[in-house]
């Protein structure tokens, strides 16, 4: 049985009512995330355990991020994992269908990590089926919501598997939207890439940095990259 919490070195996340757990991939997508200057306003969609916008709170002390979470277990978990944390005066916890909001105003910055896959076997939990599969959140869907949330020139930033993010790239570029950063997540350093983060951006036409991260060595040791990335987050770095 995993463990029904994360702790970090600021926060903690408790998981024992949410689908996902705190996941390596999750946690490289916080950590490498950064919101650009001038950024006020960010939106977590699928908040899950809230790990992604405690995350970015920690980094980002200025900015405000509501954090939209579909299935109700999961909402009063992030809600309590905010409520313990240092920065609960800047995170709102919502409670609804991300497809369907529509905030007062636009975000400045979007993050996302959301269900990967497309035709793969679904298990017997639905709520695991939810957060993991796109018949609860279809890569159209989740564009819809960029489109309709995010301002002027803001950005997004999408964690996804590397062979589905080609599905999520071509679709940004038929609707005139960019990738200016990409990070190449790789297990180890003999195997082939199996994540992406992405940082999107619904201006056409601009160039795309690219990032390569090992997560462990030949040896099975954490490779220096990745400790470096995850020293302000997890305790043994």
């Amino acid at each position: 049985m995993s463990n029904t919490y994360f702790r970090f070195k600021q926060f903690t996340i408790h998981q024992d009512r949410c689908a996902m757990k705190v996941s390596t991939d999750a946690c490289i997508a916080g950590a490498w995330t950064n919101v650009p200057a001038g950024a006020r306003r960010i939106l977590d969609i699928g908040a899950g355990t809230g790990l992604l916008s405690l995350m970015l709170a920690q980094k980002h002390r200025d900015i405000v991020i509501d954090a939209i979470e579909l299935d109700e277990h999961a909402v009063v978990q992030a809600t309590e994992n905010v409520a313990a944390s240092p920065w609960a005066e800047s995170l709102n916890v919502i409670h609804a269908d991300a497809s369907g909001f529509r905030p007062e105003e636009p975000y400045d910055f979007i993050i996302s990590n959301p269900p990967f896959f497309n035709n793969s076997l679904l298990g017997h939990r639905v709520e695991r089926n939810l957060a993991r599969h796109t018949q609860s959140l279809s890569y159209v869907v989740l564009f819809d919501i960029l489109s309709n949330n995010l301002s002027d020139r803001g950005e997004a930033s999408i964690l996804l598997p590397f062979a589905e993010h080609e599905l999520w790239e071509n679709l940004l570029k038929e609707n005139g939207w960019s990738i200016t950063r990409k990070l190449i997540v790789h297990p180890t350093a003999e195997k082939s890439p199996n994540r992406i983060v992405s940082i999107c951006s619904n201006q056409i036409g601009l160039g795309c940095y690219e990032e390569q991260l090992y997560i462990r060595a030949a040896d099975g040791s954490y490779t220096q990259g990745f400790t470096d990335l995850m020293k302000p987050y997890y305790l043994d770095k």
